[in-house]
């Protein structure tokens, strides 16, 4: 089933941890030191505590300030840790660039959470306030899959693997033995953590919800459907082309061609010239195509936004549409709470849906990046209802929460506005500074999008 709400995805977790009678393996990205990033963590050693064997996973990309904390959790008996992609230099990260460029560069973007090899979370989501709206002034919109059946023992071996590989070093070889006292440390700083007004209110608000409610009385409502998982082989985080080929081709071979209708939303959006001309073949042929992706005003990487701006009038041309989530304000409401519970929020969701009867759901974004540096996974599901369901849930959101972008006989841009039951057209990026779309022209040119 999917998981679209930030707080039932943390609920989620927090409760396979608390569940979980033999294994946990964990592998993410991004393991924010924030609320929910320290309170999963927690979850985590309780499991160890239970002789739950752990095993976590982590891009060490984001681990700055986290290297006291992942000791500490490597010398419980029961927790193990390694680094992908380590970085020897701890304290001034940056410099490894100068001398490891080529592989460091290259980062494992898998998102997975794996309990008793039973039950299996992948999707978009990292482990950080934004992705669970936790009562922060910024949200991520974004998506995960809760997964059973077979596709979870693909999910295991794909996390086994990964574990086994050469680029997934053990912390133990990186980091600093721990004092003795280091565990107790860690329980205290949850606990101190736990009991803040913040958490309070936060762990308040999930007892209410109801997904937590079925997910406890174990009436969850799954869709069955034949699922595939698809998975870098790790050897990509070395430079090297793993036996099973680039995701991006075992996505084209699964999902197949389209036959009546195309939907993409990527975040992180770099269509490159190929990328276009492939999309403007489908439409030629008749295929209804619809993207959805950030506005400058949403996105949080504003070199990514150069890469896909300089595309945007070759779309449109073709008879792409194109939607842009706005950075979403306090006022604008669904029922009685915000869009993600935050006064702006940005889209990092990960999913593509082909004649509303597949759909992937994942880590992979439609970037160069994406298609040749990182390691990615995701899920495909045969399965139309879910398909549909995705699809039109956020297409719920384009006529209050997107701008729809129009492109004038003379070239020029508008982004189209729904408020108040009436249509506002901008002409340039809206609430966007001068400089900022200065920045983001300048980075157009430059030679940069094998980066991006």
């Amino acid at each position: 089933m999917e998981l679209r709400d930030g707080r039932d995805a943390f609920a989620a977790r927090g409760l396979l941890a608390d569940a979980a009678e033999r294994t946990l393996d964990i592998q993410y990205y991004i393991w924010r030191n924030d609320m929910s990033g320290t309170l999963l963590l927690d979850a985590l050693r309780r499991a160890a505590d239970r002789g739950v064997r752990v095993r976590l996973l982590l891009d060490d990309n984001n681990t700055a300030g986290l290297d006291p904390v992942l000791a500490a959790l490597n010398a419980h008996p029961q927790i193990e840790v390694r680094l992908f992609n380590p970085f020897t230099l701890r304290r001034y990260r940056v410099l490894n660039y100068l001398t490891d460029f080529s592989r460091l560069n290259r980062r494992m973007h898998n998102k997975t959470f794996t309990a008793d090899n039973q039950v299996a979370i992948v999707g978009g989501r990292n482990v950080g306030d934004e992705y669970f709206d936790a009562h922060q002034e910024f949200a991520f919109v974004d998506l995960d899959v809760l997964a059973i059946g077979p596709v979870v023992n693909d999910v295991a071996a794909d996390f086994e693997r990964y574990w086994q590989s050469a680029s997934s070093y053990p912390v133990d070889s990186i980091l600093p033995s721990p004092d003795g006292a280091a565990i107790r440390k860690l329980a205290a700083a949850a606990e101190a953590v736990t009991r803040s007004r913040a958490s309070v209110a936060y762990v308040r608000a999930l007892q209410t919800s109801r997904f937590v409610h079925d997910l406890l009385a174990g009436t969850l409502g799954y869709r069955w459907a034949v699922t595939h998982m698809v998975s870098d082989d790790p050897a990509k985080g070395l430079g090297r082309k793993g036996p099973r080929g680039a995701i991006l081709e075992r996505l084209e071979h699964v999902l197949g061609t389209p036959q009546h209708e195309l939907q993409l939303i990527s975040p992180y959006l770099v269509p490159t010239r190929e990328g276009v001309r492939t999309l403007a073949d489908l439409a030629r042929r008749g295929i209804k195509i619809t993207i959805l992706t950030n506005s400058l005003d949403a996105t949080d990487v504003t070199a990514v936004h150069a890469g896909y701006a300089k595309r945007r009038r070759a779309l449109l041309a073709s008879g792409i549409t194109i939607y842009e989530l706005m950075r979403t304000t306090s006022h604008r409401v669904r029922g009685d709470r915000k869009l993600s519970g935050s006064s702006g929020s940005s889209l990092h969701a990960k999913t593509f849906s082909v004649d509303r009867t597949r759909v992937f759901v994942g880590s992979f974004n439609l970037d160069p990046r994406s298609a040749a540096l990182n390691t990615e996974m995701g899920l495909i599901m045969e399965c139309p209802e879910l398909a549909a369901n995705i699809a039109t849930g956020l297409a719920s959101r384009f006529p209050e929460h997107c701008y729809r972008l129009n492109m004038q006989a003379d070239g020029r841009l508008e982004w189209a506005e729904h408020r108040n039951g009436e249509t506002i057209i901008h002409t340039r990026e809206p609430n966007a500074p001068w400089w900022r779309r200065l920045i983001v022209s300048l980075l157009a040119l430059l030679p940069i999008e094998w980066l991006l």
